[in-house]
């Protein structure tokens, strides 16, 4: 059962880190690690890159990626993920490809491996009934249990309302935290064509998400975050390095 399967690479201009998906880690734009991931996976037919910046757009045609000039209104940053997503979709099926499965990769993040995609790819092939497939990592020191919020007088008070009372104050007796990477999503087209709202606040997701657990994923917001991401690069991407 043939499933076409596209990629779809997204990152805007307008960033509070100033061109922040094409700066210089290791000899190649930020963008360039899930390009390349994605490049790399047999399972993905075609790849697109999403922008409103000429700069990305340039640097994801060298590793392959077919251009979609992101309208201004979706560039600016309180444009939703979603609506990005959408219009790219609307193009690639205007240019005769109707893909079931889209890998939603996100520029700003160093921390993807092809055979990651490829599982992902995988998992959503087997089971129809999923929705979508995410990269998560666990983390416990910012567990829901433990945070605060501040009440009418002034004072914290618990955010989460624990119905069972105590709370342990050791991170490895709470129940697992997950969060979601901000790496690659790998949707279901059908749902995300279909107007339907999920599991919040990624309701394009749906409600069956299927979790791909992974150590560590790192966004590049500040400059400290490049250091972090070039240390991962060393330890991850020998194929690429060496």
């Amino acid at each position: 059962n043939f499933m076409k399967t596209i990629a779809l690479l997204t990152g805007r201009g307008n960033n509070t880190l100033q061109d922040k998906n094409i700066l210089d880690v290791l000899g190649h734009p930020v963008l360039y690690y899930p390009a390349h991931a994605a490049r790399k996976c047999s399972l993905i037919d075609d790849w697109y890159c999403s922008s409103d910046d000429e700069k990305i757009l340039s640097a994801a045609e060298k590793e392959g990626y077919k251009r979609i000039v992101r309208p201004v209104e979706l560039a600016s940053p309180s444009a939703q993920h979603i609506d990005c997503i959408m219009h790219a979709l609307n193009v690639i099926e205007e240019n005769d490809e109707n893909p079931d499965i889209l890998v939603v990769l996100l520029a700003n993040n160093v921390t993807i491996k092809t055979e990651w995609i490829t599982d992902c790819v995988e998992i959503m092939k087997k089971d129809n009934s999923v929705t979508a497939v995410v990269p998560v990592y666990e983390d416990n020191d910012h567990h829901p249990l433990r945070a605060k919020t501040i009440n009418n007088d002034g004072t914290l008070e618990m955010y989460e309302k624990n119905s069972s009372g105590k709370v342990s104050t050791n991170r490895q007796d709470l129940p697992s935290c997950l969060f979601l990477s901000h790496n690659f999503w790998v949707l279901r087209v059908d749902y995300l064509k279909s107007g339907k709202e999920g599991q919040q606040p990624w309701g394009f997701m749906g409600d069956k998400i299927v979790p791909y657990e992974i150590d560590e994923s790192i966004d590049i917001h500040k400059d400290v975050d490049l250091l972090i991401a070039k240390n991962w690069i060393e330890n991850n991407y020998r194929d690429i390095l060496f």
